[in-house]
């Protein structure tokens, strides 16, 4: 698949294990996440529960500044590190370290008044607004370590050993998780608990990724004298526009759930946030798949191997369209059966809007390999306005839309459908072959499959949980173990090609494709 040789080779070699990795990190998320959803609800309520996503969302707007460049340090320090440059690497990474330093210092005052006057701004019950100051501080400051930190991950990523990062996220998850069930059953439920445990979990990833980093990557030494100020700006010019692409991303991710705060109350916040999660998750999903690509795609445009990038990256959005049909398919058939086991009941109600927040995913999800083409290229600037003007009309709209319709919070939701989809239907894939040079419609048929495929999967789970009256935990188990079976026997008996089989094939451990291979023998002998 990958067509190197060497150490490249080797770096290729690691797909697999990053795949399996982010797979085994991705299903810890799940279950934690379908833990911990009604664990907050019956522990604290749908109101005070409402304030953990609330919080987690504003450290997306903390973050912002630190994550937006170290995206930019990624490409640059990539690149450094796959030429052997390790003199300009180390000005690269020290650069970065120090300088995310100084702007997460100068943010910290912020982020002690957001954390303040939260009760302000948000709809939050008298009797919780101290226990929300210390819950927004706690979460908010261990982001901002986790974002400091990642200046060390860097090297993972560099090295392609994503496998590690995941390990770093799990145990930042499994800590914080650990005390916020400790903490709450020695005491009582209190928010107070869970900024405490994000903050000691933050602490944990960021000794545990300093120790990887060390051992990964020696060539990498913190040293205060490399800092260069011409360095910056280079990195700041691209990740200026990184910025001001993630402020629109975040316009589009985000804002949703303060507009539902604001407008509708903290219940009605709660209640999107249950769905929400199920929309986070899956793009998890896809964040685990793409994940294992992107230092692929940085190190075959730093080889200058751009045939090979053009291919993958064609291929990568066809099978993350592919694959991610199925789960979002599965779920909106399913959805008052999965709201009523996992949450209860009364939130059966809430079935049209899990339809409504998921089913446009299956064209907004796939195009995310596209993003890496423009950072490996430089490309940010064009779409950084794009995401960001787009962003400000999906807010404007989410406004605009209840107040004309009365729809609550369904017209937030179809105004990020909207939005969102007529970019990433036809401005991110029709830029990405312009960057590259090659057929406007190249990655946008790539998409088509995955579209199609979500079409049938969600009809034909939607016929599955009527017609055969499906309700309980272990029907509907059942009914999902039957149609991923069908779903994968025909996509890769009748939909792939036997070049993209191979590709399929690259990303599975050793072991499992040489079993494929074992039983395509006794297949073709009989």
């Amino acid at each position: 698949m990958f067509n190197l040789t060497g150490k490249q080779e080797t770096f290729s070699k690691q797909v697999p294990k990053n795949l399996l990795a982010n797979i085994l990190y991705f299903i810890l998320n799940v279950i934690i996440g379908l833990f911990l959803v009604p664990y907050f609800i019956d522990s604290l309520g749908v109101a005070s529960y409402a304030l953990i996503p609330l919080a987690t969302s504003l450290t997306s707007y903390v973050n912002l500044v630190v994550q937006s460049l170290n995206t930019s340090v990624s490409r640059y320090l990539t690149i450094d590190l796959q030429k052997n440059e390790f003199r300009k690497a180390n000005i690269t990474f020290n650069t970065a370290l120090f300088g995310t330093l100084g702007i997460i210092l100068l943010m910290l005052p912020f982020v002690v008044l957001i954390s303040y006057y939260s009760p302000s701004f948000f709809e939050i019950p008298t009797s919780q607004e101290n226990a929300a100051r210390i819950l927004f501080i706690g979460v908010i400051g261990s982001f901002l370590l986790r974002a400091w930190g990642s200046n060390f991950g860097v090297s993972l990523f560099a090295y392609n050993r994503l496998d590690l990062q995941n390990l770093v996220n799990s145990v930042n998850i499994l800590v914080q998780v650990g005390l916020i069930v400790i903490l709450f059953k020695l005491y009582s439920p209190n928010l107070v608990y869970i900024g405490l445990a994000y903050l000691i979990g933050a602490l944990a990833a960021l000794l545990l990724t300093i120790f990887f980093s060390r051992r990964i990557n020696p060539h990498l030494k913190v040293n205060i004298k490399d800092f260069n100020r011409s360095k910056v700006n280079e990195i700041t010019e691209m990740g200026g526009w990184v910025i001001i692409n993630q402020i629109g991303s975040l316009l589009y991710l985000q804002i949703d759930l303060i507009v539902v705060n604001k407008l509708f109350g903290t219940v009605a916040g709660g209640e999107y946030s249950v769905i929400l999660t199920w929309s986070m998750m899956l793009r998890t999903i896809t964040g685990m798949l793409v994940g294992v690509l992107t230092p692929v795609i940085l190190t075959y445009y730093a080889k200058e191997r751009i045939d090979e990038l053009i291919y993958i990256s064609k291929n990568a959005v066809k099978f993350t369209g592919l694959a991610m049909a199925l789960p979002i398919g599965y779920i909106c058939g399913f959805a008052p059966q999965l709201l009523t086991l996992w949450v209860g009941p009364e939130f059966a109600k809430l079935s049209l809007l899990m339809v409504l927040m998921l089913f446009h995913l299956v064209i907004n999800l796939p195009v995310a390999p596209l993003f890496a083409i423009n950072v490996a290229y430089n490309k940010v600037r064009i779409p950084g306005i794009v995401t960001f003007f787009m962003g400000i009309g999906n807010f404007l709209l989410a406004v605009i839309i209840p107040y004309l319709t009365g729809w609550n919070y369904y017209g937030v939701a179809l105004a990020g459908a909207i939005m969102l989809t007529l970019k990433n239907a036809f401005f991110t894939p029709w830029y990405a072959t312009k960057v590259l040079g090659i057929s406007k419609n190249t990655f946008v048929n790539s998409m088509i499959p995955g579209v199609f495929a979500m079409i049938l999967t969600g009809g034909t789970s939607y016929m599955m949980a009527h017609y055969l009256n499906i309700s309980g935990l272990v029907s509907v188990a059942a009914c999902g173990l039957i149609l991923t079976t069908l779903y994968a026997y025909v996509l890769w008996v009748f939909c792939l090609k036997q070049s993209e089989r191979e590709i399929a094939e690259s990303f599975m451990p050793l072991k499992i494709r040489n079993l494929l291979h074992m039983k395509q023998n006794v297949i073709n002998e009989s």
